[in-house]
Parts: C-alpha cells; sequence; structure tokens
C-alpha cells in the first residue's frame, strides 16, 4: 500500500494567532483583524498532538482547528499557478496558511479516509480545505478565497490517528485507502459546483471517513436541496464586487 501513493513534507509550519490591522483604516481590508494564518518555517521535530503541531494554534476555533482540522495541508505545486495568475509577491511556504507543504501529492490523488504514516505519526483525511476571507486578506486580493474553491486547488486537512513528532522531509506515506472514488477533488466537486444533486450530496455524506461538518452540511442539502450560504466564509467582513 505504501507505494501507491507517497509525497514528502517540504516544508513545515507552526505559528499562534496574532492581532494586525488598523481599525481607523477606511479599507476594510486594512482593519485589525485577529488570525493565526501567519506561520513560521520549522526544521525542528514537532509533536504531533490530536488537536494541533506544538506551537500552532487557531484564531477561529468555530472554524479552524479541532480534532478534525488539526493538520492544514497545501501543495507546493499550486504556488505556480498563484505566482502567475494573481501575481503573489514572493510567496514562500506556508503562504496559504498551511501547516504541511507537501510535494507529490495533489487533490485528485489523495482520498477522503486516506490514512499516511508521518513520521512517528498517523494521520487520516479528514475534508478539503473551505477557503475563507482570511486567505483573501493575507494576500490582498478580496476574491482570492472564491478563486481557490473555485479551482479546486484547496488543499485539504489531517486528523490525527495516532500522535507522534513529524518534521520536514518526512515522508508521507499512504497505510490504507477506504474510499478511492471520493477524492478530495470529487468531495470539492460535490460540495461547490453539483450543488443542486441531491443524490451525489447523500453519498458523499454517507463516508464516514468524512469530517462530521460536512457530513452535516451535505445530509442537510440532500433533505432539502437548498445548499448552505457561503457569502460569510469567502466575504467575512470585507466587500466585495459579487
Amino acid at each position: 500500500m505504501g507505494n501507491i501513493v507517497s509525497a514528502i513534507i517540504i516544508s513545515l509550519q507552526v505559528g499562534k494567532p496574532q492581532t494586525i490591522g488598523n481599525n481607523d483604516s477606511a479599507d476594510s481590508i486594512d482593519q485589525a483583524w485577529t488570525t493565526g494564518f501567519f506561520k513560521e518555517p520549522s526544521n525542528k521535530s514537532i509533536w504531533l498532538g490530536k488537536l494541533n503541531l506544538d506551537g500552532d494554534g487557531q484564531a477561529d476555533l468555530q472554524n479552524h482547528g479541532g480534532l478534525e482540522k488539526a493538520v492544514n495541508v497545501y501543495p507546493i505545486e499550486h504556488y505556480s499557478y498563484w505566482i502567475q495568475h494573481v501575481a503573489l509577491i514572493d510567496p514562500r511556504p506556508g503562504a496559504f496558511g498551511e501547516n504541511f507543504t507537501t510535494e507529490g501529492l495533489l487533490e485528485h490523488e489523495v482520498c477522503i479516509g486516506d490514512v499516511f504514516q508521518v513520521g512517528k505519526a498517523l494521520v487520516q483525511v479528514s475534508q478539503p480545505r473551505q477557503p475563507c476571507w482570511k486567505l483573501a486578506r493575507r494576500w490582498r486580493v478580496k476574491d482570492l478565497a472564491l478563486r481557490v474553491q473555485e479551482t479546486g486547488r484547496t488543499g485539504w486537512y489531517f486528523r490525527v490517528l495516532q500522535e507522534g513528532h513529524v518534521q520536514a522531509g518526512d515522508k508521507l506515506i499512504l497505510v490504507e485507502r477506504h474510499h478511492p472514488n471520493w477524492t478530495v477533488s470529487s468531495a470539492n466537486e460535490v460540495m461547490h459546483c453539483r450543488t443542486n444533486d441531491r443524490q451525489v450530496a447523500q453519498d458523499l455524506s454517507n463516508c464516514i471517513y468524512l469530517s462530521s461538518r460536512w457530513r452535516e452540511k451535505l445530509t442537510q442539502r440532500a433533505l432539502t436541496g437548498v445548499k448552505e450560504n457561503t457569502t460569510s466564509r469567502l466575504d467575512g467582513p470585507m466587500k466585495t464586487d459579487r
């Protein structure tokens, strides 16, 4: 199984929440906000617990972090796209707020429920990342979260099955695959594109390894046919032209 999919952590980032900006600014993008988005790379071996990496933290614990979002993962392969299409200035690993910047694994290759050995830890894919307005504010591109969502270049989250030390340079070795048909890409498509298909929403919600929050949203959509409102997540306090 380990030979089917493998990747490597090329950079590992952690950081505690901080408040930046100025409430006196006329532009909403410059007003004060508190975020754990700004993370610094570490070459040390770091303990990965059930909730997060040692030294890491999230400002909005209602929507970030926790048992099913312990680790935020983003492929380095996407960086060139954003440099070309959004003109991000000198993005470094961690530019998308991720803990693990990986190489060798993309959204169409990793599946919900996949279990990876990483260093001394075991982690499991729980859901795609749903980008929020803080990503847009970080890069001063007001529609960046929407563009990340629409392109499917979202990255994903890990839950932690077995705690242990991890570090940059560790391989991600696939040890279990439960749902080969439910890639991160296909889950993104159901959540964000096939919004009128109640049956496929029900099918994905039946995946027991999907995060409870996504399962709840999809179950509700399957029952009602109503897609959840994403305006507050994508726009937050910032106004856009959408």
